[in-house]
């Protein structure tokens, strides 16, 4: 597949990942982006260091950022880690949920079978998670919600939301039994991202609109 890049410079490569793509595998053979951007470097002529600051779960489709460099990898990713990287969401999800809401929970994961679980404050291993939501629309038995981020779990938009009673369209682990086996990819895509620039410490922002099937009908 052709990679497609949104925003590069000497310090940072901005892509649109595709459903169905896994951020990073350890499959030998099997295509993924940090794969696709260290053949698309090396036919530039550049140096093929890819420098992960985010993962996408592999059915999730959107924005996804990498470092060029291990220094610039390294400025990017204390952003995350202290906050300063805005990431939202849109999310199609079963049911109609309030105009507003906030969720917080502690996830537990298991990475023997690669799930996530919402389980007691307290609990061993278990991990706080926090996100807000904004209801956009409403189309007949199911809802478009933009979901802001304040913590980066394992499979945390799928958990929080199927637990609050409201599971994304398509989701095979968390979903409704339509869901795990319908063939949809999950109505889930990385819409926004805003980071400071490495180098510079400009203001960068990126937004995108989905294009899996599970947002048809939804306008944008």
């Amino acid at each position: 597949m052709q990679l497609e890049v949104l925003y590069e410079d000497e310090a940072v490569l901005v892509c649109y990942k595709q459903a169905g793509i896994p951020t990073q595998s350890a499959k030998l053979g099997q295509q993924d982006m940090v794969s696709l951007v260290a053949t698309y470097r090396k036919e530039k002529g550049q140096e093929t260091y890819v420098g992960l600051i985010q993962r996408l779960d592999q059915p999730v489709e959107g924005l996804i950022v990498f470092g060029k460099t291990a220094g610039d990898t390294a400025v990017l990713s204390r952003q995350v880690q202290e906050h300063k990287v805005t990431k939202e969401y849109y999310a199609v999800v079963r049911g109609v949920p309030e105009e507003k809401g906030e969720l917080t929970d502690w996830l537990l994961r298991d990475g023997r079978i690669n799930t996530s679980t919402v389980v007691t404050e307290g609990t061993k291993g278990a991990k706080k998670a926090k996100l807000t939501y904004e209801r956009l629309q409403v189309l007949e038995d199911r809802s478009l919600i933009r979901v802001h981020l304040y913590t980066g779990r394992h499979h945390q938009i799928r958990v929080q939301l199927a637990h609050g009673g409201h599971p994304l369209l398509g989701d095979h682990k968390y979903g409704t039994a339509d869901d795990k086996k319908c063939y949809l990819p999950v109505g889930l895509c990385s819409c926004h991202v805003l980071f400071y620039h490495p180098v510079t410490g400009k203001e960068m922002e990126f937004q995108v609109q989905p294009k899996g099937k599970a947002f048809q009908g939804f306008s944008f």
